[in-house]
């Protein structure tokens, strides 16, 4: 059927990674996303896991912010942030 199902747009750990390279808060995240400060504290924190379509949002939200998410050879997700032309 396509997509794994258990394959995982963004992990809790992805999530606190990109927000710290981007110095934001769980509020602010929240707030760029569109979604409670209380589900991004309880993801982040692995009190539940939360449906595709707001992992969804986080991921677009933190792009939008500046950061890529790369998948690498071995099949592992990384983080990384945007750099503008001319930065080191």
């Amino acid at each position: 059927m396509g997509q794994a199902y258990d394959q995982k747009i963004l992990s809790p750990a992805l999530c606190r990674a990109a927000r710290g390279l981007l110095d934001w808060t769980q509020l602010e995240l929240s707030a760029r996303a569109g979604v409670s400060r209380s589900t991004v504290r309880d993801y982040e924190g692995g009190r539940h896991d939360v449906h595709r379509a707001t992992a969804a949002q986080l991921k677009f939200a933190l792009e939008n912010g500046g950061v890529n998410f790369v998948t690498l050879d071995d099949g592992k997700i990384a983080v990384c942030a945007n750099q503008s032309p001319g930065q080191p």
